[in-house]
């Protein structure tokens, strides 16, 4: 029986499993959540947006079934009867065990303070905390967090992305002031500036104001920070309440042995719960370690098997910032030596505490290349270099590859999941050739991604040179070996307007590739936006004829509704023609269209024709639609006019290549009817003129919330700003590689600074270029008329599917 179903439990179990422990016990697992078992540390990133909720699961339900495990999700656990060895859950139940385990983790601390029953209150510790933190994001404009150490920061970091005005309240002199000395504190306070949030340390708050809601947080010199909503993440306490009911021995937690032996010997406890030796933790490699121990002991596998303590490091991404911490943050006694290194401007601090020659302390915060070596050092006392200064810097010390070639194999690289050195390398020997393999294999890497650079040094030296490289991975397209900017210099030096072309100058012995010719003429008609070449084995079958094929091989036509707004008249026309055609289906789009599917591919030019308007783009890997609510002139609480701007932006963007089809959203207001939040580009209204722009959503078969590029103040910056993402995506995009997978690869900051703040200088050089494209617009219907080729609209074989229409 597992009380807990959190990381500490459920590595438990898995441990169980990994010793053979499925033959030995039916194992049932209590859970508080409704879910499976997820990563907790990550929940940072689904709030920033940066992952989605599924991509944070560890285990989901299914893993369960497949392992014969009985879970029972989202039932709490009352108390424990050790002596009928019965457990009491809050819905009446019994359930009895021969052996538990208590993994119930921590809870948030509350700091004592007035206000803390006012609605706009949250914790941040659970899947739906960052839900409810997500949801008010939404609609409130002002946060508070109380709370400077990890979890805050990472807090006000999510609730920053998403336009927030974030002050965050610390009470201790310095950020992270648990794992970090002063200077480093500060260091990292300028990183978090910069992000626009206002830091306030030193301070404690004097309690929450408001009436019935929080409406501010008032300072002790009587200052009130205003604010919609306020995170309480002043720290965690073990959960301790089923120990306490069931007369377990506690102090600051459940005290175990070295065996994780509750007071009662068919009693175990792991996890952030426990107080071993005195001590309690609230890092993951603790609980890894004692889940190792726990299972070696339950299983039989090493019945000697002891806990002893974990030497604690910690290796995270702050707010986007790497920071790793082992041991004592600086000197302690007068003969301690103190190698410090500085560069604010940079966000850059390190440095190392020497006592008795060997290593008790090491900060590395925004330089974090020498972590391999350090951990060593610090986890297993070698000797010191006599030139300190070359623990922090290659003067002398050992390099890269000899650190990894030195570290032993049960020292712990991915604190978020558990994976050693030595499970890396198993994993090379098993056959895993590549980083990425190894990865997949090991879940190293897959948590916070702090540790991917020593993952890479490990794996890169675990297979002796002998690794996997992809090398086409970087390329654009299969048949060229070049990567996109490589091959746009290349095109645009030579001047070449062909696919063709473009073989016979770039391709290896001038070999044409049918896979890679798509991905060229996208290339090739977004560099040349006056005209190329055109050769139509160049283009998909969707964009030979401009209309979507179907399974039966007819095909779909799709009338525009700029912005989803049509007339009677269009709707009349419509139905003459579906009428006329017998169309096999009638259908209402995703995108506010109308679909009239079941079309043969030689009426499409009569059909478009009858029709008299314009394509509406749903076939090709370009702008497609902008999908808009009612907005200002008809909604209740529209902000502003959310039709017509997207009717502008379809206007002016329809059409365009991209390299992987672009959906829009408009809405009037943060309700998000139109779903902007989760488009490749989404445009919120959040009134007195004011616009949000989001960038890389999706809703499709992955979803992922936009993140915010920016505010601003009117509707012709929103028509501005998406050109110049649309150019910038066009240009540093790989082809089929969707905005979702573009805009995090290179990280909103950094797309940000490019097409805000200008940092880069190519501004003006987008504005241009997308400005080209406009101006060459082309409506592809106009093709019904005038056929690039002869079989353009030639009849199609059938596909050997039944047809839509009877």
């Amino acid at each position: 029986m597992v009380v807990g179903n959190g990381m500490a439990g459920i590595r438990a179990v898995e441990e169980l499993l990994d010793r053979g422990g499925a033959e030995q016990f039916d194992i049932t697992v209590f859970g508080d959540e409704p879910y499976g078992n997820y990563n907790r540390i990550m929940l940072s990133h689904v709030l920033s947006g940066e992952e989605t909720e599924e991509a944070i699961f560890l285990n989901a339900l299914p893993w369960y079934a497949q392992n014969s495990i009985d879970l029972r999700a989202g039932v709490r656990v009352d108390r424990i009867d050790r002596f009928a060895k019965v457990v009491h859950d809050a819905d009446g139940g019994r359930t009895p065990y021969d052996t538990l385990l208590l993994a119930t983790g921590s809870t948030p601390f509350f700091p004592t303070m007035e206000g803390l029953d006012l609605d706009g209150v949250f914790t941040f510790r659970t899947l739906d905390d960052a839900r409810s933190l997500l949801t008010s994001a939404k609609t409130h404009r002002r946060a508070v967090v109380i709370g400077g150490g990890l979890l805050g920061l990472e807090a006000a970091h999510g609730l920053a992305t998403h336009g927030l005005q974030v002050d965050l309240v610390h009470s201790p002199a310095h950020l992270m002031n648990q794992q970090l000395g002063p200077e480093a504190g500060r260091v990292l306070r300028r990183k978090i500036e910069e992000l626009g949030i206002r830091v306030h340390t030193g301070v404690r708050t004097r309690g929450l104001r408001g009436t019935g809601r929080v409406e501010g947080v008032e300072l002790p010199d009587g200052t009130v920070l205003e604010a919609d909503f306020v995170v309480i993440a002043a720290g965690i306490r073990p959960n301790v309440d089923v120990a306490v009911r069931s007369g377990l021995e506690v102090e600051r937690g459940v005290v175990v042995d070295d065996r994780m032996r509750t007071s009662h010997p068919d009693v175990y406890a792991v996890g952030e719960c426990v107080q071993h030796r005195g001590q309690t933790y609230g890092l993951v490699a603790p609980l890894w370690d004692q889940a190792g121990v726990l299972a070696d002991h339950l299983t039989g596998a090493r019945p000697d098997a002891e806990y002893h303590g974990t030497r604690t490091s910690t290796k995270l991404k702050v707010a986007g910032v790497d920071v790793v911490a082992m041991g004592l943050p600086g000197p302690e006694r007068d003969d301690d030596e103190f190698v410090v290194f500085s560069e604010p401007h940079r966000g850059v601090y390190l440095n190392v505490v020497v006592r008795e020659g060997r290593l008790v302390g090491a900060t590395l915060l925004g330089d974090v290349r020498k972590t391999a070596f350090l951990t060593q050092a610090f986890d297993q006392g070698l000797p010191l270099p006599e030139e300190r200064t070359s623990l922090l810097f290659d003067l002398g010390s050992p390099d890269e590859a000899t650190s990894v070639a030195e570290l032993s194999d049960d020292v712990q690289v991915c604190n978020c999941n558990g994976v050693t050195k030595g499970r890396i390398v198993d994993a090379v020997a098993g056959g895993c050739t590549s980083i990425t393999a190894v990865m997949g294999k090991t879940k190293a890497g897959k948590g916070c991604g702090s540790c991917k650079p020593l993952v890479e040094q490990i794996t890169e030296w675990a297979a002796g040179g002998d690794l996997t490289v992809d090398e086409s991975v970087g390329w654009y397209v299969p048949g060229v070996p070049l990567a996109k900017p490589e091959l746009m210099a290349a095109i645009r030096e030579r001047g070449l307007k062909s696919v063709s072309a473009v073989f016979r100058e770039l391709a290896p012995g001038g070999v044409e590739d049918a896979k890679s010719k798509m991905g060229l003429t996208s290339l090739l008609r977004m560099m040349w936006p006056e005209g190329i070449e055109e050769e139509r084995d160049g283009r998909y079958i969707n964009d030979r004829v401009h209309a979507n094929i179907q399974r039966d091989g007819t095909f779909s036509v799709v009338p525009q509704m700029k912005g989803g707004v049509t007339t009677p008249e269009q709707l009349r026309k419509i139905a003459d023609v579906a009428d006329k055609y017998d169309v096999g289906m009638v259908k209402v789009t995703g995108g506010q269209r109308i679909d009239l599917l079941g079309v043969a591919k030689e009426d499409l030019p009569k059909v478009w024709a009858d029709l008299g308007m314009p394509s509406g783009y749903a076939y090709g890997k370009s702008f497609r639609t902008v999908k808009t609510c009612v907005g200002s002139e008809f909604c209740r609480f529209g902000l502003d006019d959310s039709t017509q701007l997207g009717i502008d932006l379809e206007t002016r963007y329809q059409g365009i290549e991209t390299p992987a089809k672009l959906k829009l959203g408009v809405v009037g207001c943060p309700r998000n009817c139109a779903e902007a939040y989760v488009k490749d580009i989404g445009v919120v209204a959040v009134g007195a003129g004011k616009w949000e722009v989001y960038v890389g959503g999706a809703a499709g078969a992955t979803v992922r919330k936009g993140d915010l590029l920016a505010t601003v103040g009117s509707a012709q910056e929103v028509l501005t700003l998406t050109g110049r993402f649309i150019q910038f995506y066009r240009e540093w995009g790989n082809w089929l590689e969707r905005t979702y997978e573009f805009v995090p690869r290179l990280g909103i900051e950094r797309v940000r600074k490019v097409l805000v703040d200008d940092s880069d200088g190519l501004a003006a050089g987008l504005d241009e270029r997308v400005q080209a494209a406009v101006d060459n617009y082309r409506d592809p219907w106009q093709e019904g008329t005038a056929p690039v080729t002869t079989g353009q609209f030639r009849p199609a074989l059938p596909l050997g599917m039944p047809a839509v229409r009877s």
